[in-house]
């Protein structure tokens, strides 16, 4: 018995609820609940890293900045590494992917360390430049305070699911104070039914992060904008070609930042990880300092053409009136970003990848405009602002496979709609070019691969969600090789209910099956029972299921290929039992019902 279950108050808290609270109701409360921690999370995150900036911007290091690039970001991924390993002694995982994980194979139950171990790693990782940001971190933060308060209030899988949901918009909602972009962003990435019964917890987990956040910071909001030039129709050819290129730059960013885990995946030593990767982080910081940090300033910079303040403090700040050097320069941050974000992860810092994609996407927007004017051709100017925003809304709907939240993001950031249109043409065409050569996001590309991907699909998303390891049945005799009829008839048809038995070796390996159907003629026969071998009798299995890699999904389509009843569970060719279809889909039926009710 647990202390919550003991505890008298609790246990007369439930027993009120139960009476007077529908369970519809209490959700909702639990949702506010977990808005206002979430957004209080995103308040703590944002000051402690703040605070570490301001402690590293004194005297000794104004004087010196251009060389504390370098070193400054090195030290944050030691300290943090420390943390991790002797403090809260537990991995953490990058944000996003780690709570998608936890829905899909952990039915949506987070450590309670996870509550913390964020909101203490990602501000030193950041606040000493990691090249990262702090979206991933608030949301996993949240995800967990909404993991755990549902815990103890013993919600069912669904309704966990849904606060996890609530956490993520309360996360994005009181960091950029988008409300409706937050509560779409949770159901395009945590992939929640679009249901009235979804939406209402969706909203008030949105507006009480909102409200905390504006009760903490006022008015000030992550990029303060306003649109200063409206649409014009004309500009729509620019904005199908700003698609093209961030759908282009999307593949680069999702293609680079598994290319270099890859590499990193080869190293063993987390020291030598953090020295390889720290080091390099540092020369990439140390000669392009924009990329220091999360780069908010320099979006903010950019969307007000103030070149000195986005570019500056680098070898180039001499040249910055040179219209080829600012081109070069902004090339510079698309192409090297995603480097410098993908090493602040892989050395040992923690963070989320959403305040780079805003960053490069600014960069290759502004780039784009910059360089189209600087051609001469068009009779009009086109709006270098407005295609910065834009060029946000393009990467993040390729790289995050999350149109929608695109869109409505930065609509709500510059305050009105003037630009849905540009959004919409330039996030469709790069979310389409972009889901045609990768299939999937940056935040679900392993799962996936790995078959642990919740997606809108219901069917799919319940096949994830089985455990295979609930579905095997043992209760069968193992026969062994060189047996004869006689030996089978009494140590295997006696003594078994079912009429089909494993064939394995003397080390449990897995040969093959013997039915009772192929012995029924004989097994009668005492003069065959000494001569006949079960090597003789025995048949090669329609398919095996292979206990580690095979996904619930993988194993219905061997199934309905096989046209098998029962399937044989091998690990490393050991036989572990068999799964029966009638069993596989009582275990769906039952896993539906209960992540729909």
């Amino acid at each position: 018995m647990n202390a919550k279950s003991r505890n008298p108050l609790f246990k007369r808290f439930l027993i009120w609820r139960t009476k007077n609270l529908s369970l519809q109701q209490f959700v909702m409360i639990l949702a506010a609940l977990i808005g206002f921690t979430s957004g209080l999370a995103a308040v703590l995150i944002k000051n402690l890293t703040h605070f570490i900036q301001r402690l590293l911007e004194g005297e000794l290091i104004v004087n010196y900045h251009h060389a504390f690039y370098f070193i400054f970001p090195i030290v944050g991924l030691a300290i943090t590494i420390l943390i991790v390993r002797y403090g809260i002694r537990h991995p953490i995982g990058h944000g996003i992917p780690s709570t998608l994980y936890a829905i899909s194979k952990k039915k949506g139950l987070m450590r309670p360390v996870q509550m913390y171990a964020s909101l203490i790693t990602a501000p030193i990782t950041v606040g000493f430049g990691g090249s990262v940001g702090l979206e991933g971190p608030t949301v996993a933060t949240g995800a967990s305070l909404g993991s755990n308060i549902s815990r103890v209030f013993n919600m069912n899988q669904a309704t966990r699911t849904l606060l996890i949901g609530c956490a993520a918009a309360g996360a994005m909602s009181s960091i950029f104070k988008a409300p409706i972009a937050a509560i779409i962003f949770a159901i395009e990435v945590f992939s929640l039914d679009l249901t009235l019964a979804s939406l209402l917890p969706l909203l008030l987990a949105s507006v009480s992060a909102i409200l905390t956040s504006y009760f903490f910071f006022g008015s000030d909001i992550i990029l303060p904008f306003s649109l200063k030039d409206s649409f014009e129709i004309a500009d729509v050819p620019y904005y199908i070609l700003l698609g093209v290129l961030a759908g282009l730059c999307s593949i680069y960013f999702t293609k680079t930042y598994f290319w270099i885990n890859k590499l990193f995946k080869r190293i063993d030593s987390s020291f030598h990880r953090l020295l390889i990767g720290g080091s390099a982080l540092g020369v990439l910081l140390f000669f392009i300092p924009p990329l220091y940090g999360e780069g908010y300033n320099v979006i903010n910079n950019l969307l007000q053409e103030d070149y000195l303040e986005a570019l500056g403090s680098s070898l180039f700040n001499e040249y910055l009136d040179n219209f080829w050097v600012i081109i070069v320069l902004l090339a510079g941050l698309v192409i090297f970003k995603i480097a410098a974000t993908s090493l602040t992860f892989n050395a040992g810092g923690i963070g989320g990848i959403f305040a780079p994609v805003l960053f490069m996407g600014s960069t290759m927007g502004h780039g784009f405009a910059l360089f189209l004017n600087h051609l001469n051709f068009l009779k009009t100017p086109l709006s270098v602002s407005n295609f910065t925003l834009v060029g946000m809304a393009g990467l993040m709907a390729g790289v995050l496979q999350a149109p929608l939240t695109a869109i409505f993001l930065i609509a709500e950031l510059t305050h009105g709609y003037e630009l849905f249109v540009p959004l919409m043409i330039t996030a469709a065409i790069s979310f389409i070019i972009t889901t045609r050569f990768l299939p999937h996001s940056v935040y679900t590309m392993e799962l996936a691969l790995r078959g642990e991907l919740i997606t809108h699909n219901k069917d799919q998303a319940v096949l994830t969600l089985m455990n295979i390891h609930q579905v095997i049945e043992r209760n069968f005799v193992s026969l062994k090789s060189g047996m004869t009829l006689g030996e089978i008839v009494k140590e295997g048809v006696v003594k078994s209910s079912r009429n089909i038995f494993p064939v394995v070796d003397d080390d449990n390996n897995f040969m093959g099956i013997l039915l009772l159907d192929d012995i029924r003629p004989i097994m009668f026969d005492k003069k065959l029972y000494d001569s006949v071998k079960i090597e003789e009798l025995m048949q090669t299995a329609p398919d095996t299921i292979d206990e580690e890699k095979d996904s619930p999904k993988t194993i219905m389509k061997k199934f309905q290929e096989s046209d098998a009843w029962n399937l044989p569970v091998v690990r490393k060719n050991k036989y572990l039992g068999f799964v029966s279809k009638s069993k596989l889909l009582t275990a769906y039926r039952k896993k539906l019902i209960e992540v729909t009710v």
